[in-house]
């Protein structure tokens, strides 16, 4: 299980009321997509497992959004 990372309570309530991070993140779920986070592959490396736990994106909405479009 990956612990979330701290964020200041105001923040964190923001967050949690939005799209539900901390839940998502303690049930291994994406906040994007909805997908079980860690299906099929996990994630790529400690950077990107690092980064589900600040943002709560699977490693196929992470690609999706920091990855350079395909020219």
């Amino acid at each position: 299980m990956v612990e979330p990372s701290k964020k200041s309570v105001e923040i964190e309530s923001f967050l949690e009321k939005f799209m539900g991070r901390t839940t998502c993140i303690e049930n291994g779920e994406c906040v994007t997509c909805g997908c079980d986070a860690h299906f099929p592959d996990g994630f790529r490396d400690q950077l990107s497992k690092k980064e589900y736990a600040i943002s709560g994106m699977c490693q196929k909405c992470q690609d999706s959004v920091f990855d350079s479009p395909e020219e």
